[in-house]
């Protein structure tokens, strides 16, 4: 459907809907969710779906990332707007050829925003089969491949030692801190896509103290964090080999720790 085939009295009926349930932006979701629908009964389910509190994202079956459509099933994390700067940060110092890994990929939307600006050689990897299947999708024009398993676990040996940029956009809330997120996050996303252990770094720890094993000489690594966990990221790299600096996008509220393997 598109929106002008809505009768403005039905698309007045959505936005009134939407705007009862709290949806802030109620006039660009009900366009989007019209734009989706394919018929006046499917509508009403996307309508209903959203109405009942369920992510837009899942509702629409895409996330917008980096001006990308990126596929996104029930089950899979929600790439965040915040996290367009970790891929910022990656493309500064990805050159054309380099072997990038996105490590506990969700969607896929890191490398395939990556990959959309520059041509490397592309390689993906999630522990959970909804992830992995959805990224297949995101990162099939980019000729990534995906792979499943417990991070470098899954990735083929010949990669050892010859990643040149790793993105690791591991989950970093602390566990008792989950029932603090909003109810989009809390109650529809997958709480291992979420979970970062005691202090949200258990992941961050596991990925950077195996990083020198598959970083290329001179490779980097990035991962997001909290403001407050930012130091304590930074002493993990640096107690495993890795120079270590701290990036800020304080418009986005995003912190990006960016790992050198030195060796």
């Amino acid at each position: 459907m598109t929106v002008a085939s809505v009768p403005s009295a039905d698309l007045g009926a959505i936005i009134s809907r939407l705007r009862a349930a709290g949806c802030v932006f109620a006039e660009d979701e009900a366009a989007l969710v019209a734009e989706t629908a394919r018929d006046a009964a499917e509508l009403d389910v996307l309508t209903d779906r959203r109405v009942s509190g369920e992510p837009l994202e899942y509702v629409l079956g895409w996330a917008s990332f980096r001006g990308l459509r990126i596929a996104v099933d029930p089950g899979v994390f929600i790439p965040r707007r915040r996290t367009e700067f970790l891929v910022a940060e990656a493309l500064r110092v990805t050159e054309p050829g380099a072997v990038v890994v996105d490590l506990c990929c969700g969607s896929g939307a890191l490398g395939a925003a990556v990959a959309a600006e520059q041509q490397v050689s592309l390689h993906a990897a999630d522990i959970e089969s909804a992830s992995v299947q959805c990224a297949m999708r995101n990162l099939a024009p980019s000729g990534g491949a995906v792979y499943q398993g417990d991070l470098y676990d899954a990735l083929p040996a010949e990669l050892r030692g010859q990643i040149d940029v790793l993105l690791a956009n591991v989950p970093y809330v602390p566990t008792e801190e989950i029932r603090l997120l909003p109810a989009e996050a809390r109650l529809y996303e997958p709480h291992v896509t979420l979970d970062g252990g005691p202090d949200g770094l258990s992941l961050l720890r596991r990925v950077v103290a195996q990083a020198h094993e598959w970083l290329s000489p001179g490779g980097h690594v990035f991962v997001e964090v909290s403001e407050r966990q930012a130091p304590l990221a930074c002493g993990v790299f640096v107690e495993h080999g890795l120079a270590a600096e701290v990036t800020v996008d304080e418009e986005l509220g995003a912190n990006v720790v960016h790992g050198t393997y030195l060796g």
